[in-house]
């Protein structure tokens, strides 16, 4: 259970009364970056805008929607290294790409010889983010531009993660962990985020346990999720072996907080 100060603002309003029907769960993708860190690995969380409309005020992964483009014959072009029919769809991938782009300005990318792509600190690079968020480009106008593809094999996916029916705005979401390119930095957009923390997993958890970092359940699963190893290799290649199945949960009230219900 979570107590409801622990929850973003708004989060658990609308448990007693969900919208009949339910809303549409849209495709969406989140990536989880990775790097390690000295006590371990750490990941990347991300505040949200109190004024944005899905969690506001929370500390998330990078991610949303996938867009039409992202789907794009160009786009998925760009993604090597993958099974045809390997799931989920590739333009989930993109999708995550693109969203840690944005918002991060790390490009999970890489050139031909294998080489990571430059951050948003190169001039070129910082263009072509400003030309993504300002819908002015695609993701694959900024890959082709600057020679890169998508390997798969950096990007692995760890979960599947569906709204409960009670929320207003629900997504169909997939999780990726990605490690961080060797010499990227993250700089947020402060249009979308107002602050980016490096927490060890277990050191996340401590802060949203003691009520100083909101969070949502797929966030906090997530992060459980990771709290047991040691490398960011040692993650990536355990992830590697799992099978992804759909989490759809449940909200219950109950008379301190909200608790999450996941069937089977």
């Amino acid at each position: 259970m979570i107590p409801f100060e622990r929850l973003p603002p708004g989060f658990a309003e609308r448990i007693d009364a969900p919208p009949d029907p339910p809303a549409e769960a849209r495709p969406a993708a989140t990536a989880v970056l990775l790097r390690d860190g000295s006590a371990g690995p750490e990941v990347l969380l991300l505040r949200r805008h109190r004024s944005s409309g899905f969690v506001p005020g929370a500390y998330v992964f990078p991610g949303g929607r996938v867009d039409a483009a992202d789907a794009s014959p160009a786009a998925l072009a760009r993604v090597v290294g993958r099974e045809p029919d390997a799931e989920p769809d590739a333009s989930y991938i993109t999708a995550a790409v693109r969203e840690v782009f944005e918002e991060t300005g790390v490009l999970l990318a890489r050139d031909v010889a294998g080489r990571p792509a430059p951050d948003a600190r190169a001039p070129e690079v910082a263009r072509w983010r400003a030309a993504l968020l300002e819908d002015r480009a695609t993701l694959a106008d900024v890959l082709a531009a600057l020679g890169l593809r998508i390997a798969a094999e950096d990007i692995v996916y760890c979960a599947h993660w569906i709204t409960p029916v009670a929320e207003p705005r629900r997504y169909d979401t997939r999780f990726f962990l990605a490690p961080l390119p060797a010499g990227a930095e993250a700089s947020v957009d402060e249009r979308e985020m107002t602050d980016a923390l490096w927490l060890r997993p277990a050191d996340a958890l401590e802060r949203f346990r003691a009520g100083r970092l909101p969070m949502v359940f797929p966030t906090v699963h997530t992060l459980e999720s990771l709290t047991p190893f040691a490398s960011v290799a040692e993650a990536l290649n355990a992830f590697r072996r799992c099978v992804v199945t759909p989490i759809l949960p449940r909200l219950v009230r109950r008379p301190d907080g909200v608790a999450i219900v996941i069937e089977g």
